[in-house]
């Protein structure tokens, strides 16, 4: 298989030409038809998640196929302590690790990657509001948590004095759990107040499957993945760049706005903020009010002899928590596609109805060499459909071909889903083209989980274009979607519920 960045149909100027001409008719045509297209033909229904998570049936939640024993036995070590309860001490009957606040919006991994199993997103039922009060904690539910909404993070778009917040404020406090000290005295922020001046952007969790195959993507195949097919994306409106880190200047690619470099950076944050935890890469408590009393950072690296006889018990002995986490991310399996309407018993491929789905989401990748590649409505132009990784010194991870369906760059979403925040380079507007694979499974979408429809989602893409405002790079996407009968857009979530 060739890489889809080099074909010399890609590169040829002429081509480029001919598919920008086609792509901006089908553009210029389905907005002429928007408005009564979409009055006239129903919606396309959302047949809700496929079957999983067992990977017999295309579910994620195992390691890599492949991998040598003792990696998969790392990747177990570290899949349990992903599971595993944080209490204040560690001392906890069921809570065995040692960390938790003084805030928190969690008490575990798993509480927020669980859909459809351990690593995942969001599961249908809340888990939040079963811990707000766990252990004698005095916490009251913010008003947006929902039994039957997603696991959410709470950032505040401005400070007090207007200046620029961004920052995550948790949930939860430790305030009267049996394990606090007793002095602790910790108030939750104000999230009514907050929510009232508008002043919240909420967040869900994302995915942590073939987590490992992006992070060995070089800066190069990214750069050139986004720069293929340039005059195609121009007349759909598309552009896009990448987030960068503020020290080396390379691409960051992890969170929903790609604010991230590494799975490591991932871990250490993610304990840190979501589970307040200090550790080896975050040191210091975000704060205290007489809460914090653990010597720090609470997790380190073991500086011990393993007594353990295989290499990978061996490895997650003397790892940390965060290192450990980082080793089942990195090493996890992404989803299989597997037709939602054919057999919700075993793995099939695709049937005719998410293959003619397919095509109209777009293939970058050429089936024969030379042949023109097929950008459908043009949802394949930021959900790039395969990328390459580059030499690893892990065999699985080692210049193999993936399947993402992103092409992990920032775009402008427009005022529809604007959030307020930058972070990093990424401005108030945009955000990391969310990875497509295993969406079959997912049961919320967009940055903060405002539905569970994908036909809604696909809708809440569009932006109108305020005078003033940068529009959704979406919109010629969404416009190109609305025109289709309801038979193709069927067709189209057929296909996104495969993968």
């Amino acid at each position: 298989m060739k890489d889809p960045i080099i074909h010399g149909a890609i590169r040829n100027s002429l081509l480029q030409g001919f598919l920008c001409c086609l792509l901006a008719t089908a553009l210029l045509f389905s907005f002429s038809v928007k408005t009564a297209h979409a009055q006239d033909v129903p919606a396309a229904i959302d047949p809700g998640p496929r079957p999983g998570p067992q990977p017999s049936i295309g579910g994620a939640g195992h390691p890599i196929p492949g991998l040598p024993a003792d990696q998969v036995t790392f990747w177990a070590d570290g899949l349990i302590l992903f599971r595993d309860t944080v209490s204040v001490k560690g001392t906890l009957s069921g809570e065995p690790l040692a960390g938790l606040g003084p805030a928190f919006n969690g008490n575990s991994c798993l509480l927020c990657h669980s859909q459809p199993a351990i690593g995942g997103s969001s599961p249908a039922q809340n888990p939040q509001i079963g811990i707000a009060n766990l252990d004698g904690a005095t916490n009251t539910i913010p008003p947006f948590l929902t039994a039957a909404g997603p696991v959410l993070e709470a950032r505040f778009i401005h400070n007090a004095d207007g200046s620029p917040d961004g920052g995550v404020h948790d949930l939860f406090t430790i305030t009267g759990r049996v394990d606090a000290p007793a002095n602790c005295t910790l108030a939750q922020p104000d999230f009514v107040t907050q929510l009232q001046n508008g002043n919240i952007s909420l967040r869900i969790p994302i995915p942590t499957f073939g987590e490992g195959f992006v992070e060995n993507v070089s800066e190069d195949a990214f750069k050139n993945n986004l720069a293929a097919l340039k005059a195609v994306k121009k007349a759909a409106g598309i552009a896009g760049r990448f987030n960068t880190s503020g020290n080396d200047g390379t691409i960051t690619r992890f969170g929903w706005k790609a604010q991230n470099k590494s799975m490591l950076m991932f871990a250490g944050e993610a304990s840190n903020v979501e589970l307040g935890i200090t550790n080896e890469m975050f040191t210091n408590e975000r704060t205290n009010s007489g809460c914090a009393t653990n010597a720090t950072p609470e997790d380190n690296t073991h500086v011990i002899i393993p007594t353990g006889t295989n290499a990978g018990d061996d490895a997650s002995q003397v790892s940390s928590l965060i290192e450990n986490f980082t080793i089942f991310m990195r090493l996890n399996a992404a989803a299989v596609p597997c037709d939602f309407f054919t057999s919700q018993t075993t793995c099939q491929p695709l049937g005719a109805s998410a293959l003619r789905g397919q095509a109209l989401f777009g293939t970058i990748v050429p089936a024969t060499a030379g042949t023109a590649p097929n950008t459908g409505i043009g949802c394949v132009l930021c959900h790039t459909d395969q990328l390459r990784t580059a030499k690893s010194n892990l065999a699985s991870l080692n210049n193999v071909e993936f399947h993402p369906f992103s092409d992990f760059a920032l775009h402008h979403m427009g005022a529809g889903l604007a959030d307020g925040i930058s972070q990093g380079q990424a401005g108030p507007d945009e955000f990391r083209t969310a990875p497509l694979w295993g969406v079959g499974q997912r049961i919320f979408f967009l940055h903060d989980g405002r539905t569970n429809n994908l036909v809604s989602a696909i809708q809440l893409h569009a932006s109108p274009c305020a005078v003033g405002q940068v529009c959704s790079e979406a919109n010629a996407v969404v416009a190109a979607f609305n025109a289709l009968t309801q038979a193709q857009q069927q067709d189209l979530i057929a296909f996104l519920r495969s993968l």
